[in-house]
């Protein structure tokens, strides 16, 4: 039984898409110009006139401009999976000139490499073919603003759908950060960081790796590791909560592997942890092994006063039994809740910076 569904409220729910690109009451279906207006030509007003925006080069197109208080509950979008790295999503709560979220569009539902995996979690889905599904609560107070940038040299079309409600927004609620980086190849013998110099108070509640290994063998000895609060004010600090090896903190164990006659490598998709894409070479043109993999602690955030920090090593095997430090192709979104609108991030993405070579 799902709890509370039966409970009334005076929250009122809006969405916002192409055809009703405000969210106010009545104003869905009113289109006259469109990217569907030609095909609605024989048939007039409310019919599937603007399904979808088209973004120009080095364009950033609004995809929703909201006044709170209120919560986006639910956001649905589809472009095609040559832009998937192309684009790039911002959230920014309550006027913050900063974003909060500031990602490519597919590693913020856990599509990095630019190619279709089916993703079963309860605050990302994704179904064929490249439908995108986020459920992360966003709370705003004053206003949110949702914006894509295509870096791209030509235009692309997407398709959008942002649900939420508006009404009071409790008073404990914090604001969801994502934000995305990438170390290619990581330098040897360092760790690649997903997160730093976040201030809190707030809690971890994901993440998600898109993975380029550059060498043989397996690449997932490395630890995650989480730094919190006074672990961080040490002269050589030492994380609270520390893994015991990559696929182990993505629920998986013993390589992910089923064995040669069962087919190696085994994708999985559950509501926390999944590793539901493995791309292998295919003798000709790739000549590395990629992989996605997502843990989401929604029944376990991690939890910090005022800082937090969190890394992962890339190890795999050399002779003699002994660990080699990988230079590998790791790209990471961290979600995370903060009191602040808006905290330190990395360097913006850019088209060099998110392209799959």
């Amino acid at each position: 039984m799902i709890s509370g569904m039966s409970a009334l409220s005076d929250r009122r729910t809006r969405s916002i898409s192409p055809e009703n690109p405000t969210g106010e009451p009545g104003q869905g279906g009113r289109r006259t110009e469109g990217t569907g207006a030609r095909a609605a030509r024989d048939l007039g007003l409310g019919w599937k006139v603007s399904p979808s925006i088209e973004i120009g080069p080095g364009e950033t197109a609004t995809l929703a401009d909201i006044a709170g208080p209120g919560c986006i509950t639910h956001i649905w979008l589809t472009t095609h999976r040559d832009n998937w790295r192309r684009l790039v999503l911002r959230a920014r709560w309550d006027g913050d000139d900063q974003p909060a979220v500031e990602t490519p569009i597919g590693d913020f539902f856990c599509s990095g490499w630019g190619e279709f995996a089916q993703v079963n979690s309860v605050p990302v889905a994704v179904n064929p073919n490249g439908g995108f599904n986020s459920y992360w609560e966003m709370p705003f107070r004053s206003s949110a603003e949702l914006t894509v940038e295509n870096t791209h040299d030509e235009p692309v079309i997407l398709y959008f759908q942002i649900d939420y409600w508006l009404g009071d927004v409790p008073a404990d609620s914090a604001y969801l950060h994502a934000q995305w980086r990438r170390s290619n190849p990581l330098p040897a013998k360092e760790v690649h960081t997903l997160l730093d110099g976040v201030e809190g108070p707030g809690h971890y509640v994901g993440t998600y790796l898109a993975w380029g290994v550059n060498s043989s063998g397996w690449w997932g000895e490395g630890e995650v590791k989480f730094y919190l609060d006074e672990d961080l004010e040490a002269a050589e600090p030492f994380p609270t909560i520390c893994g015991t090896g990559t696929e182990d903190y993505f629920g998986g164990a013993w390589n992910f592997d089923l064995g040669e006659d069962r087919g190696g490598y085994a994708t999985f998709s559950t509501p926390y942890l999944g590793l539901p894409q493995v791309i292998r070479p295919d003798g000709l043109y790739r000549s590395q092994q990629r992989f996605g993999m997502y843990r989401f602690h929604l029944p376990d955030p991690i939890r910090f006063g005022s800082k937090l920090r969190v890394d992962v090593q890339a190890l795999g095997w050399r002779s003699g039994g002994r660990y080699l430090p990988l230079q590998d192709d790791i790209a990471s979104t961290a979600f995370f809740y903060s009191a602040v609108t808006s905290t330190f991030r990395p360097d913006t993405p850019t088209a060099d910076t998110m392209e799959i070579l």
